[in-house]
């Protein structure tokens, strides 16, 4: 965890105008400079970045934010990354928490095997690269497909030719753990797998079955890398040449590589999404280099696994549009369900989320090239809106011609519903699924309540249970650590105990709008996190989200909390307020006030209690007591400046 002191002060080391300066041609334009936003294809500058706030702002599509923000979000960068990557052109050190010489060296050696996976897996891609070149049958499979030279070298396709040890001559030790440990070699135990025999049937001659050691993992296919969003070779897919089972196979899941967290082809498609606007993801590699052959260089795909919050996440780092691309058979109907669910927690009002479903003789590679790319940018056009798809999908195999057919629809929709981040369509959908249900939508709204209240009540022991042992699931040992330094001691002492209501309004606050986080001092932090109880267990766990995840709407903080003990608590927090109460970070600032007396107030009683007449004792409550009331004036201030407190009633 990256002390939240640390981030202000890096930000008040770099000037943004120079991090920016890096990526867009920036011109001056009176007190601040503006250029062509990089977020979205625009002929006139839009984009403006000030100097004096170091705050960056598109007109056009509505991007901003600090240094940081620009590089987790144009770079495709996590936010640690960026931190670090801001951190090193600063001259700073980014401080880890403490730990023990034997974690910090632990941590140290993870780090340098990923360098040295990183380069093992450079290497291999520029030896398949190369072989491709010296391999007629490979190139002409995929001159076949209708791939040109052009973009097999773009997306550095390459080959692996037949044979058992093939990498023995690109790497000096073939039996260093390394290369396993990539996921480019693998050690033979007994008979060849299945696998083996059927992709290589002409090769099972140089390796005789229940010969033990190791071999290549990847032989006679053709090689597509798999890079991080930041260009580095994590991976690769292979694919046969001819109709052999397994068709595919990846690397497997190495300290670099993950399939459930990455996306083929998002490096190379990063300048056409913000040109399109739009992200399509589709299912295979072949769909990615046949759709950027054929000018959708904005395609992506996952990698032989289902669709996931993390693929969703990284793609609205770049674009605000997706478009789900999916077979019209069986197969294709339940990885749109999972690409549903996972999308539904991140589907603001400002985002649009669509699904397309071919003709079931076609994938998309096969439909480009046979149809033609304005047929298919016609498809695009007509892909089904997000909403269409979660009341196709709560209604699928129902007629809802009797009550029950509507009752198992209810019974789908809801989990779908409450997935959606507070807003307009959310609001839109209750009443569309009430129509459709035979039911007014204040009827659905309290059937759906009832239910939610019998799980509240449940959580709500589990919560105090923890509270009261003190074991907090959800957060890592370091955070562990710093919640028993700032929010034991509150636990323990009766006389800190923060007002109620006003610590339920601060965190309800920060779940609906994480964004508010930054904009907070870091003393305001400390105080958040001194709340104790249940206040200061969600306020770690949420300042570990954002440091790790970046701003995240409600829903999807929602979604990351589940199997907590306190998550039932926080929802009770969260739909404490209507859900049409206008809202703004002064409201925040004005509770923080609040509780700044409150704690303040606790001082000055704590003091008197010890009756000294010390003129140093009686100085520091005159001095507690101005702080006080500089907060109440300030409070009263912000008061003045809203119509509404969302706190009162």
């Amino acid at each position: 965890m990256i002390p939240p002191g640390f981030i202000q002060e890096l930000l008040s080391r770099v000037d943004i105008v120079d991090v920016v300066g890096r990526h867009v041609e920036l011109k001056r334009g009176g007190a601040n400079l503006m250029g062509l936003c990089p977020f979205h294809a625009e002929k006139s500058p839009s984009f403006s970045v000030s100097p004096s706030k170091q705050f960056y702002h598109c007109f056009g599509c509505g991007a901003n934010g600090n240094a940081l923000r620009f590089l987790v979000e144009h770079q495709g960068l996590s936010f640690v990354e960026a931190v670090r990557d801001l951190a090193q052109g600063a001259g700073l050190t980014v401080p880890e928490e403490q730990v023990s010489a034997q974690e910090r060296e632990r941590r140290d050696t993870l780090r340098q095997r990923r360098l040295s996976i990183h380069e093992a897996l450079t290497r291999a891609a520029q030896y398949f690269a190369a072989q491709l070149k010296a391999q007629p049958r490979a190139v002409q499979y995929l001159k076949q497909r209708g791939l040109t030279g052009q973009v097999a070298a773009r997306f550095g396709l390459g080959y692996a030719p037949a044979g058992w040890h093939n990498l023995a001559s690109v790497f000096a030790r073939y039996d260093d753990p390394l290369l396993e440990e990539a996921g480019l070699v693998r050690q033979r135990e007994a008979e060849p797998a299945p696998e083996i025999t059927q992709a290589v049937t002409a090769d099972t001659q140089s390796s005789p079955a229940g010969e033990r050691g190791r071999y290549d993992w990847f032989r006679n296919r053709v090689m597509f890398p798999i890079r991080a969003a930041s260009g580095e070779v994590i991976g690769f897919g292979g694919r046969v040449l001819d109709d052999s089972k397994p068709k595919y196979i990846n690397s497997p899941e190495t300290p670099v590589f993950s399939k459930g967290r990455e996306l083929y082809g998002l490096f190379e498609a990063r300048q056409a999404l913000r040109d399109k606007g739009y992200a399509l993801v589709v299912e295979g590699y072949m769909d990615v280099v046949a759709l950027a052959q054929n000018g959708f260089a904005n395609a992506v795909a996952t990698l032989g696994t289902a669709c996931t919050a993390e693929h969703v996440q990284k793609l609205f780092r770049f674009t605000d549009q997706v478009v789900f691309s999916f077979d019209g058979d069986t197969a294709g109907r339940r990885a749109a369900a999972r690409a549903l669910e996972a999308a539904l927690p991140h589907a603001t009002d400002l985002r649009s989320v669509r699904f397309l479903f071919l003709p079931a003789e076609h994938d998309p590679d096969s439909y480009v090239r046979t149809l033609g790319a304005a047929a298919f940018e016609q498809q695009v056009a007509q892909a089904r809106p997000l909403s269409e798809q979660l009341l196709n999908q709560a209604a699928e195999g129902q007629t809802l011609n009797s009550a029950e057919d509507r009752a198992r629809m209810l019974t789908r929709a809801q989990p779908l519903w409450e997935a959606l981040p507070e807003g307009a369509l959310r609001r839109q959908l209750l009443p569309e699924l009430a129509r459709r249900a035979q039911l007014e939508a204040a009827d659905l709204l309290a059937l759906w309540g009832t239910a939610k209240q019998k799980k509240e009540a449940q959580a709500q022991r589990s919560a105090e249970i923890a509270i009261a042992t003190g074991t907090i699931p959800g957060l890592r040992p370091p955070q562990i650590a710093r919640f028993s330094e700032r929010t034991r001691p509150s636990l323990r002492r009766a006389s800190r105990k923060a007002p109620a209501a006003s610590a339920d309004l601060a965190v309800r606050l920060l779940l609906r709008h994480s964004s508010w986080w930054q904009h907070l001092v870091p003393e305001d932090h400390a105080l958040l996190h001194r709340l104790g109880g249940e206040h200061g267990i969600v306020v770690a766990w949420l300042e570990q989200q954002l440091m790790e995840l970046g701003t995240q709407t409600w829903s999807a903080l929602d979604q990351l909390m589940t199997g907590q003990p306190w998550q039932e608590r926080a929802r009770q927090w969260v739909n404490h307020g209507s859900a049409d109460e206008v809202q703004s970070v002064e409201d925040l600032q004005r509770v923080l006030h609040r509780l700044w007396c409150a704690e303040l107030r606790e001082q000055v009683a704590a003091l008197i209690a010890e009756g000294s007449t010390e003129r140093m004792r009686l100085d520091q409550i005159a001095a507690l007591n101005g702080r006080i009331r500089s907060h109440l004036q300030a409070e009263q201030g912000l008061a003045s400046s809203t119509t509404a407190d969302p706190g009162r009633g």
